[in-house]
């Protein structure tokens, strides 16, 4: 109770930051968690059936095709999500001319800030295999047949893979960048004295300093994978639906468009469970207790 009286004024101001969670995350969440056990209707009884939804769920051939292709999909956007920025994080950290290192990292950056809508848009143009930037230069330069790259099962989990990376790319970056600037550069001054190489410098400094923020990045990106939704509902279409529809896209399928809300939020909740098993495999093969 003193400790309370000595802080009251630091817990009054959390006090809104705690209603907000309560109303908005933790309410909806349970709420969706009582839904998964009903056979939930819009108008009129809403009786509890035990676990039949998780039964139906774990039965449905598309429920385990969904989640084939959000692991294909996720792991292919959290391995590239991830070393891309690194690398050109690493690059620009080399660069010594002030001016073209900030240019870079507004460029790269302004992806994040657009709506998966607009970034869609823009895809579909590059993409397009008629007038499409990118099969104009494929074509231009080695002779490639225009690649209906949204059209094709093959090239449509890629599409998802790099555009994600693409948007995204800056983001990271700059927090690995933030991660190499707070590095002593007495340590650098150090391998220079022994002699150290650029490329040596950066294998036995950089990357060994670095190695906490990147295993927060990682954790952080892995925690967001399995709810990738937005792109996907961008980019799919009947020929690619089977290859790119993820476990998000089937819940809105289920829930919106068939009206089965119980058979959602069941399905809503293995999202929960997956992210949470993974998160944890991840903290233990990163170690991350350690940071």
């Amino acid at each position: 109770m003193k400790v309370f009286r000595k802080y009251a004024a630091l817990y009054l101001m959390m006090l809104p930051i705690v209603i907000y969670f309560l109303v908005y995350s933790y309410y909806p969440l349970f709420k969706g968690l009582q839904i998964s056990f009903q056979d939930y209707r819009l108008m009129g009884n809403r009786p509890y059936i035990g676990l039949d939804n998780y039964i139906k769920v774990v039965h449905d051939p598309i429920f385990w095709q969904s989640f084939v292709n959000t692991l294909v999909i996720s792991v292919g956007i959290l391995l590239f999500g991830f070393i891309a920025p690194l690398i050109i994080a690493l690059s620009l950290n080399e660069v010594l001319n002030v001016w073209f290192k900030k240019a870079a990292q507004m460029i790269l950056y302004i992806p994040h800030l657009l709506s998966w809508v607009v970034i869609g848009g823009m895809w579909i143009f590059l993409l397009s295999p008629d007038i499409g930037l990118v099969n104009q230069l494929l074509s231009r330069t080695i002779q490639l047949q225009p690649v209906h790259f949204l059209a094709d099962s093959f090239w449509a989990r890629w599409v998802m893979i790099g555009v994600a990376t693409w948007k995204d790319m800056g983001y990271t970056c700059i927090l690995f960048l933030a991660g190499i600037v707070s590095i002593n550069p007495s340590l650098y001054e150090a391998a220079r004295m022994d002699g150290a190489s650029r490329w040596q410098q950066v294998r036995n400094v950089t990357l060994p300093q670095l190695a906490n923020t990147m295993k927060v990045i990682f954790l952080l990106n892995t925690l967001g994978i399995l709810r990738i939704f937005d792109q996907v509902f961008i980019f799919r279409n009947p020929s690619t639906a089977s290859k790119v529809d993820v476990l998000m896209m089937y819940t809105y399928q289920k829930g919106i468009m068939d009206l089965q809300i119980g058979t959602a939020a069941a399905a809503s909740f293995f999202v929960v469970l997956f992210t949470l098993i993974l998160t944890l495999i991840v903290r233990k093969l990163t170690r991350f207790d350690e940071v």
